[in-house]
């Protein structure tokens, strides 16, 4: 390999990536220094006048579930150093870095790992085609014929191969279709959360970064979407660097390339993962010192933000106002001709896959807590409460389990209009509404392990806690109910400027961008750091659009078919529970109620405890090991606003609570072995025995894991021909149906009422309803 890179990459070709990375970078770094001075200002301002939207009703994980292995298992992987394959222990940490061990003993030992593997920019191919496909489509020089063969022979049927543009390709297989799916899952969720790299909590360099990238394209008249937009910010600015220097690269070296395909396509990847590799050294050594340069000029900066914020906010008013003049009539234009007759289009493509995810979101925690509950029962009581928990707190970060959400999006299509609108593909919006998905499942998770964790402080015999686990359950489920609204309704509106801003920007740049430099007089030069002409006339181009997506999306929050509230709706100290709830010691469920005391654990058996294997049922009763969590004071419930059934709703749960509150006896329990696939999220086998309860009239009545209402209705598929919930279809203040809502949301409610009754608001007419 050494004599090949050598080859191929001489001192000569060294200098010249060096200095083509360098070229990039200053032009970049220029964007970064004034997007920076922008963010800063504008999160400065949001400080001071505060923000609006809606309050969560969730609350959300402060304190993330570290040190916990998400999955683990054994898979073959291809070695090209020797060309064999190998057995190789695979396990995936928290942050979802891809480990691979010699093998399990290895890892119990505490030795070293072979590969750490960052998926950012990776692509999860499941058959040798479509890594044949796409080796064909990169390679320089002509494109071999179709018919030749791969570089790779897998001894299995059931390959699965991690491909990048640009960085080393890694190779394994597995044995049965089965595990390739579970390991598919697994790489994907990977790929997905190594691609959302860049913190949004932070204020001034996350939209300083992503801004001067979006600038920088633009300065090279690409607009749209980008696909490899994806990793840590060092890994974007190579990929940027890498789109511009790879097809020199390969006028360079493709004709040096000899021999027949296979080689050819072996020598290729091996070069350009050496080129990758330099390109990204020297990329996080720049990026790292212009951070640095403008984290040390923050004090002043902020001092005369917060000195003069009212004279900049006047001076940006005044040139938005002469920008507006210039351009806006031509921005109307151009919207009402080409991009409003494709907004009700486009938000439909966006909102049936996305709505049937977040459904199925619902779907997953209703049925996961209610196989515990009856495990609870059949169980008797809170002896395995602590395993239970555990296992439901990483019910959002399970890939296979998650799956099913995550493979509704996998639905989206934006054909014709992907072309027209210069979207390079959907997986940009597919994998921010999945991130979306995760984060959703998390937070109602939490909320209900908080709950729970609260009201376990009594004395609950196991009766009182099957009821309390219900109680709870249809609490969360109005919270999820509210805040997957609020999100979903986010996520489209941010979607639609995505794809339509770019598209505007560019139609309007040949009559409209070379006028901007006049503009520029009318700024301060103290103000200079704060205030862009070319931020400004693009604020300007989405105010000219935004009205017509606003009113697009409040117009299908009416439609009782997307399961969304009116942008109206408003709730107000719904849960003051909640928000008494102290900030205690953080919930570990495995010491609280769990089986023996965790201190007494040796080091190799509580790294054991942390692996879940994907693979082998042996360990996949291996309990979860899970970390702090904290509650959050800051949530309040939304009340019900529906009058029919969905997945867990009050009408199902209140037949499931009547089962599970009698007394019940098991007789002749039958253990399911060997089958992974009917494993409850507690890694309790699901039993096939008879559950006696007591009936009213003294009959017996049979009851098993199969009568739960669990399974989807067909209320939560918006395609299906079923009337869909009318959780989406709100009454206006004064209709004759008013008093049945309202009679409706108190008998569903699930906490007696208090003295802090929670207060509806519609702020499209003003009216208060207390219930």
């Amino acid at each position: 390999m050494g004599d090949v890179l050598s080859a191929h990459l001489d001192e000569a070709r060294r200098q010249f990536i060096a200095e083509k990375t360098s070229n990039v970078l200053a032009d970049f770094c220029r964007f970064y220094e004034e997007q920076f001075g922008v963010a800063l200002f504008n999160s400065v301002r949001y400080e001071i006048e505060g923000g609006g939207g809606p309050q969560p009703q969730l609350l959300h994980r402060k304190v993330p579930l570290d040190e916990c292995t998400i999955f683990s298992g054994n898979l073959f992987q291809y070695l090209e150093e020797n060309k064999k394959w190998r057995n190789r222990f695979s396990l995936v940490p928290h942050n979802y870095g891809l480990v691979l061990y010699e093998n399990k003993l290895a890892f119990e030992r505490g030795l070293q790992p072979r590969i750490l593997i960052n998926s950012a920019g990776y692509k999860v191919l499941t058959s040798l085609e479509q890594y044949l496909e796409l080796l064909n489509s990169n390679l320089p020089g002509p494109t071999p014929k179709s018919g030749n063969a791969s570089i790779l022979k897998c001894p299995t049927e059931f390959p699965l191969i991690l491909w990048h543009p640009y960085a080393r390709h890694y190779y394994f297989c597995v044995m049965t279709g089965k595990e390739q799916e579970k390991w598919r899952a697994v790489f994907q969720d990977c790929v997905r959360h190594c691609n959302n790299g860049i913190p949004e909590d932070s204020k001034v360099e996350s939209p300083a970064f992503t801004d001067a990238v979006r600038m920088y394209r633009q300065s090279k008249d690409q607009y749209g979407t980008w696909d490899m937009l994806c990793g840590n910010e060092a890994q974007v600015l190579s990929n940027l660097v890498m789109e511009e220097l790879l097809p020199e690269l390969k006028n360079m070296i493709g004709p040096r390339l000899k021999g027949k395909a296979q080689e050819r396509h072996r020598v290729w990847i091996q070069v350009s993962d050496a080129v990758y590799k330099m390109v990204y050294d020297q990329t996080k050594a720049r990026y790292d010192a212009t951070v640095t340069t403008c984290e040390l000029q923050v004090p002043k900066l902020k001092g005369t933000i917060r000195t003069d914020m009212d004279q900049i906010i006047q001076s940006k008013e005044h040139l938005a106002s002469k920008i507006r003049a210039s351009v806006f009539s031509k921005a109307e234009v151009c919207v009402r001709n080409h991009v409003q007759p494709y907004i009700s289009s486009i938000l439909e493509a966006l909102m049936i896959p996305t709505s049937q995810g977040f459904a199925e979101v619902r779907e997953v925690f209703f049925k996961e807590v209610t196989d515990m509950n009856l495990n609870i029962v059949n169980e008797g009581g809170t002896e395995k409460l602590g395993e239970y928990m555990a296992k439901l707190s990483q019910l959002a970060f399970h890939p296979v389990k998650m799956q099913p959400c995550y493979e509704k999006m996998d639905q989206l299509k934006l054909e014709g209009l992907q072309q027209r609108f210069d979207v390079s593909s959907a997986s940009v919006f597919k994998q921010r509404a999945q991130i979306l998905m995760r984060q959703q499942m998390d937070d109602t998770v939490y909320t209900f392990e908080t709950l729970l964790h609260q009201e376990l402080g009594k004395s609950l015999s196991k009766d009182e806690l099957c009821k309390t686990i219900q109680r709870i359950l249809e609490r969360v489920l109005k919270k999820y109910d509210y805040d997957s609204s609020t999100v979903r309704k986010k996520f489209f509106r941010e979607a639609l400027l995505q794809i339509t801003i770019p598209f505007l920007l560019k139609k309007l740049a040949p009559t409209c961008k070379g006028d901007l430099g006049r503009f520029q007089e009318l700024i301060f030069e103290d103000f200079a750091r704060f205030i862009l002409v070319e931020n400004t006339y693009e604020e300007v181009v989405l105010q000219s659009v935004m009205k017509d997506i606003m009113m697009a999306v409040k117009e299908a929050a009416v439609q009782r078919k997307h399961n969304l509230y009116r942008d109206s709706i408003v709730m107000h100290n719904s849960d003051p529970n909640l928000h008494l709830l102290g900030e205690d010691k953080p919930i570990n469920w495995g010491e609280e109620f769990g089986e023996g005391d965790s201190d007494q654990l040796d080091e190799k058996q509580r790294r054991a405890k942390q692996v879940v294997s994907v693979i082998h049922t042996d360990e996949g009763n291996v309990p979860y090991d899970v970390t702090s969590l904290e509650m959050s004071p800051d949530a309040s419930e939304p009340e019900e606003l529906e009058n029919s059934p969905t997945p867990g709703s009050p009408n199902s749960l209140k037949e499931l609570r009547t089962m599970l509150v009698k007394e019940f006896q098991v007789e002749s329990p039958i253990a399911v072995a060997g089958k992974a696939e009917e494993q409850l999220s507690n890694g309790t086998i699901i039993q096939e025995s008879k559950v006696v309860a007591e009936g009213k009239a003294g009959e017996p009545e049979q009851v098993t894991a199969d009568h739960l209402p669990g399974s989807k209705p067909e209320a939560t598929n918006t395609t299906s021909g079923a009337e869909p919930p009318s959780r989406g279809e709100h009454l206006e203040p004064g209709d004759k149906e008013t008093g049945e809502v309202a009679a409706l949301v108190h008998e569903v409610k699930a906490e007696p009422s208090s003295e802090n009754s929670p207060v509806v608001t519609d702020n499209s007419e003003g009216v208060q309803t207390q219930f």
